[in-house]
């Protein structure tokens, strides 16, 4: 059970090393491009339509239809790899339960955007996890978990595609303790370490703060790109940056002031230093890098309206 790319490489492995995938639930296909003319279909499906696998689109969960089909499916195990919120009348229904794929090292970070608010938090380690289901979400028991290093320089981006590798593995390692009838330990969470990993809105709590340290606002950015991506406004338009660079300095600027020689840089004061655009889109242009963006637009000094 998937619906983005994220989940693929957990299914491919499951492929690859012999297992038996009698189905597979993804998201039902949407419309979209130019006048949603375009039928859009999830990866988990367009990987599983090449290997020739049985896919269910189901609209509602607790369907009687569907719960019959997946009855029917007679299933051993199922694996949920970013999907929805599942009702009990699915999770507990085959035999060996329903284990979960988390991009988090449980309890920490439950919830939609565990991989984003790692890297915004400044976190220097991750990771994921594997864990049965139960009522309340990403509260089930941890079977298997695999650390991961959050590079200085990693963003949301780089760091969610070393983790669909990573977790691939780690569903591999589990279903194969399974399979082959090993202990299964299952831990249950401390509740006084969790944390959580609420979505992220771009309009809501993605707007960059320069009142705040380098440190906090270099994270953020890293962790909010490429999506839903950090901004703020720029000349009355707004700016996504999807890479920046932090400069910790003394100044005596005013924070959000803008300082660019109109050719090669372009750096906006924060509390303790500067941050130093490196990849930017104005609203109405084009995504680019800050040497080809300042080529066509020369910004004013000032100070940014915050």
């Amino acid at each position: 059970m998937g619906t983005p790319d994220f989940a693929v490489p957990s299914l491919d492995i499951l492929i690859e090393n012999g297992y038996n995938v009698v189905g597979v639930i993804t998201a039902t296909d949407k419309r979209g491009g130019r006048g949603n003319k375009k039928i859009i279909q999830s990866a988990v499906k367009q990987y599983a339509v090449s290997k020739g696998l049985n896919v269910l689109q189901p609209s509602n969960l607790k369907d009687d239809a569907f719960l019959q089909e997946l009855r029917e499916l007679r299933a051993d195990l199922q694996i949920v790899v970013a999907f929805r919120m599942l009702p009990k009348a699915v999770w507990d229904m085959p035999p060996l339960g329903t284990m979960n794929l988390h991009g988090s090292l449980l309890p920490k970070y439950r919830g939609a955007a565990p991989i984003n608010w790692a890297v915004i938090n400044g976190d220097k380690e991750t990771g994921v996890s594997t864990f049965f289901l139960q009522h309340a979400i990403d509260t089930g028991s941890i079977f298997k978990q695999t650390k991961i290093a959050i590079e200085e320089t990693d963003t949301a981006g780089s760091l969610h595609d070393k983790m669909m590798a990573i977790g691939a593995q780690t569903v591999l390692e589990s279903v194969n303790i399974i399979n082959n009838f090993e202990p299964i330990t299952k831990t249950p969470q401390d509740e006084s370490l969790v944390s959580h990993a609420p979505k992220l809105f771009h309009d809501v709590n993605c707007q960059i703060d320069f009142t705040k340290s380098t440190e906090s606002i270099y994270n953020q950015v890293r962790g909010l790109s490429p999506y839903p991506t950090s901004w703020f406004m720029f000349e009355d338009l707004k700016m996504k940056v999807f890479f920046a660079e932090k400069e910790v300095v003394a100044h005596n600027f005013e924070a959000g002031s803008i300082h660019s020689d109109k050719k090669t840089y372009l750096k906006i004061a924060a509390a303790d230093g500067f941050i130093s655009l490196k990849d930017v889109q104005l609203q109405g242009k084009k995504r680019m890098e800050i040497k080809p963006f300042l080529n066509g637009w020369k910004p004013k000094e000032g100070t940014l309206n915050l």
